[in-house]
């Protein structure tokens, strides 16, 4: 009798630590994910200056545009000359996805410039980088960018403190729904109601972290370097106030569960608790990548469905394997285990639509699916998913027949289900971590453009001229410059600029050429195909002076 006694305790400890053992799984998903670029989730999608341009004369501002739109961190945008001086005329002005940084014009003007940044983008995620341009010619020496990326501890903290929130809301909503609904009279709820207590206390641990975090991640600083002025924009901007909501609605959480997890609780009580839980479960989406996306309308409310129902599956797992398979009476569990199969199968369902959804918003085209880190997260995830969801209808199925050893395959099946959901919920949080597909695709496409910049030179005059970008269609920005032989600024009274491709019997296309300033012009030249096309710019500079240069530009 006494073996027989151990043998139920030493499955229950296996259980146990094969629980403890996906929690770890999923954890290490979070953090061996792929790490967050610095330049995290807004892409930097054109500025002026182009980078890596010549220009004529040293520019009044610099104007950048991101793929959405970002906030400013104090004190993170400036433009030094090429003397390393920094030439920052005023504050930065934002305006939806555009910066703009006023600039005064240093005293010694010729030269390579540095723009540095560092924002926050509508996801929460800290964006950094640098460009440089050139006045007149580039320097020998290009400055580098001052700003650095995110601290170490603070990159792995970010992410740990995504998991335990989502595994607190696990525990909060999956036992609840079973004690509410499906649990036997005669068992005991002191173990589910002390899970949901966990989940309230990760649930508070995990938003305070990440607000306190969010002053790093943010600035670049380390974990305990955090002003008071850094804390309190952190809980002034929509991420502070999203996660200041979350907090505030757990005492109210808290306050109504206590009569619901005794059995006790009535109609009216159940239906506020579920509009809470749902305006809680919204939060998640609020302060990530769904606040960001194409259509945030419909990316919050999938995103929210996606929660909710990992919740309910993941939640009612750990219920269900760490009290009811291994208290129940197994006529309970005969009639408990079929509605829970029910509850689960539909949570899947919404599970898997929300998912789709959201990933259809992210990713947005097959080449961010194979091409990207976030792409390839989420048919990692679908393919794990795919295996628990093979083992729960496994599981499923044995539990329609009775037998000892059937309820050992049943308990092991359920066992692994739990497992493997962990796992997915540690993807979940390294993939709220990762540049979503479609901004990556924007950064790659920025950052495989290439310009063109060259200076001609002629006996009436000196151009020197930019084509950004260098690629098949019509976008090629020119931008030309004429000076006197001396350097110096040379009004023009007629540009004229063709483009030829010999080689493929293309002959020569004119291309208006605008004067915003007297010895400056802009225009837009088309690549049909590609080759190495011909640029010829004729400057008319008097009733009789005029004279054309040539050079050529290759298109891939």
């Amino acid at each position: 009798m006494r073996d027989q006694q151990q043998q139920p305790g030493g499955r229950r400890g296996r259980g146990w630590r094969a629980v403890v053992a996906g929690a770890f799984l999923g954890a290490s998903a979070v953090l061996l994910g792929p790490a967050p670029p610095v330049s995290a989730h807004a892409a930097l999608v054109s500025t002026s200056p182009v980078q890596g341009s010549v220009i004529g004369r040293s520019p009044t501002q610099a104007v950048l545009t991101f793929s959405e739109p970002v906030r400013l961190v104090a004190g993170k945008a400036q433009v030094l000359a090429p003397d390393g001086k920094r030439i920052t005329a005023g504050e930065p002005s934002l305006a939806g996805r555009t910066l703009t940084i006023p600039i005064r014009v240093p005293d010694r003007p010729l030269g390579t410039y540095l723009v540095s940044y560092r924002v926050i983008s509508a996801d929460s995620h800290p964006v950094a980088g640098g460009f440089t341009f050139s006045v007149g010619a580039p320097s020998f020496t290009v400055p580098q960018p001052r700003d650095g990326g995110v601290d170490p501890a603070v990159r792995v903290g970010v992410p740990v403190a995504k998991y335990l929130g989502y595994a607190g809301l696990a525990l909060v909503i999956g036992p609840t729904l079973m004690l509410a609904l499906l649990w036997p009279r005669r068992l005991s709820r002191a173990g589910p109601i002390r899970l949901v207590r966990v989940g309230l206390a990760l649930i508070g641990t995990a938003t305070l972290a990440g607000l306190w975090l969010q002053a790093p991640y943010a600035s670049g600083a380390g974990v305990l370097d955090v002003s008071a002025t850094e804390l309190g924009a952190v809980l002034t901007s929509p991420f502070g106030i999203v996660l200041t909501v979350r907090l505030a609605l757990l005492p109210a959480v808290a306050a109504l569960l206590g009569p619901v997890l005794r059995g006790r609780g009535g109609s009216r009580r159940g239906a506020v608790l579920a509009l809470l839980a749902l305006a809680g479960a919204a939060t998640w989406p609020l302060s990530g990548h769904a606040a960001a996306a194409p259509l945030p309308g419909v990316s919050v409310v999938a995103d929210t469905v996606h929660v909710l129902a990992m919740a309910v599956w993941l939640g009612g797992l750990v219920t269900l394997v760490a009290f009811l398979l291994r208290r129940a009476h197994p006529r309970v569990l005969a009639l408990v285990l079929p509605v829970w199969s029910r509850w689960a199968a539909l949570a899947v369902c919404w599970l898997v639509l929300g998912g789709a959804v959201q990933a259809l918003l992210e990713i947005g085209s097959l080449r961010a699916l194979t091409g990207s880190d976030y792409g390839r997260l989420v048919a990692l995830k679908v393919g794990l998913l795919g295996l628990v969801l093979l083992a729960a209808a496994y599981a499923r199925r044995l539990g329609g027949t009775r037998g000892p050893t059937t309820s050992r395959r049943l308990r092991g099946t359920v066992l692994a289900e739990l497992v493997g959901t962990l796992l997915v919920l540690g993807l979940s949080a390294a993939l709220v971590q990762t540049t979503p597909g479609r901004t990556a695709v924007a950064e790659a496409e920025v950052a495989t453009q290439d310009g063109f910049a060259q200076t001609l030179t002629s006996p009436l005059y000196t151009l020197q001229f930019d084509v950004y970008p260098v690629q098949l269609g019509e976008n090629n920005t020119v931008h030309a410059y004429a000076y006197t032989p001396q350097g110096k600024a040379l009004p023009v009274a007629e540009w004229r600029l063709t483009a030829a491709l010999p080689a493929r019997d293309v002959e020569p296309v004119t291309t208006p050429l605008l004067g915003l300033e007297p010895h400056h012009s802009v225009g837009a030249v088309t690549f049909a195909v590609p080759g190495d096309w011909e640029l010829r710019f004729t400057l008319r500079i008097s009733e009789i002076d005029q004279a054309t240069v040539t050079t050529t530009v290759r298109v891939r």
